[in-house]
């Protein structure tokens, strides 16, 4: 592999239509610049002191004919840059909107490494591995400062954020190995925090998980890190601490005491942990304590998931 090829390979379902998107602005910005350029050298020629059209403007004889240009330069520029924003806005939905089967998998960023966590427990540092031709969705976040997943052979590029979650969606079209970069000065070793993404074939790729166990599921493993916390003492079914269950929690509106009300997804999680008394459930009271410092990104993201695997228990009210 050259050191070239993956700015030149198309390898994911964006891949194309992101180089079509950016063909066509180049066109487009070509031929306007070019027009502009073309016609002030025609008006200098045309109307330069001296000549025939520049006495005929002094004496006031031109005609004024020019509406109707002006209609047209306004108008026709208007529609194609508006026809540009629709494709780049419906391009860019697409690469935030991941598809029903698409397969989920968490990435922390840290100076200077990539650490991923597959669903299944699988661990990874600097490395992505990923089956051809399966819609992949990414749930970013970070540990410190802030980064950016950049994938040049998939065109795509996500800011990583320290106390959010950011997602990204791709599906990669062609098996190999393509390189990662962090395109978002993170530090004084910026430059080689770097990693690589093997799309394999899915056979090889459920080899690959199969040969690569982990320590149980990222669910299994956040339950056990929930019955360590003490989270169970308040949370779990057999408590007697007025305290919010969890069961069918995840993707379910939440009212709060403040009157408004959020849907229960990863961030609303994450802050439940960290900042417990920032949206405080409606009938309840602020006694939950925070675990700032005491629980990693890593260890949200597996109770994260502990969570979501709670979701088909019971229905939430």
């Amino acid at each position: 592999m050259s050191g070239f090829e993956p700015f030149i390979a198309e390898a994911s379902a964006a891949a194309g239509r992101t180089d079509a998107l950016l063909l066509a602005l180049t066109i487009i910005s070509v031929l306007v610049v070019g027009g502009i350029s073309l016609t002030i050298v025609v008006f200098a020629v045309r109307w330069h002191a001296g000549s025939r059209a520049s006495r005929q403007r002094a004496r006031g004889s031109v005609p004024n004919r020019g509406r109707m240009a002006e209609a047209l330069w306004i108008g026709i520029p208007l529609l194609v840059f508006l026809g540009i924003f629709v494709w780049a806005a419906v391009l860019y939905h697409q690469m935030r909107s991941p598809a029903a089967d698409a397969l989920t998998i968490d990435v922390v960023a840290k100076q200077w490494m990539w650490k991923i966590q597959h669903r299944d427990g699988q661990r990874e540092i600097n490395e992505l591995h990923v089956p051809v031709g399966r819609p992949i969705e990414l749930v970013m976040t970070s540990q410190d400062v802030i980064h950016s997943f950049f994938v040049p052979a998939f065109r795509i590029k996500q800011d990583v954020l320290p106390g959010r979650y950011t997602t990204l969606s791709f599906t990669p079209t062609r098996v190999g190995q393509y390189q990662l970069f962090c395109a978002e000065f993170c530090g004084t070793s910026h430059s080689q925090m770097r990693g690589t993404v093997i799309v394999m074939t899915p056979s090889e790729f459920s080899d690959w998980l199969a040969a690569n166990p982990g320590e149980g599921s990222l669910a299994a493993q956040g339950e056990a890190l929930f019955r360590r916390f003490g989270c169970s003492g308040c949370h779990g079914a057999s408590s007697s601490v007025h305290a919010p269950k969890l069961e069918g929690l995840y993707g379910h509106p939440v009212a709060l005491a403040n009157g408004s009300q959020v849907t229960a997804d990863a961030r609303y999680i994450r802050d439940s942990i960290l900042l417990p008394v920032s949206q405080v459930t409606a009938g309840y009271t602020p006694i939950m304590p925070s675990f700032k410092g005491q629980v990693s990104e890593e260890d949200i993201l597996k109770l994260v998931a502990y969570i979501r695997s709670l979701a088909a228990t019971e229905s939430q009210p």
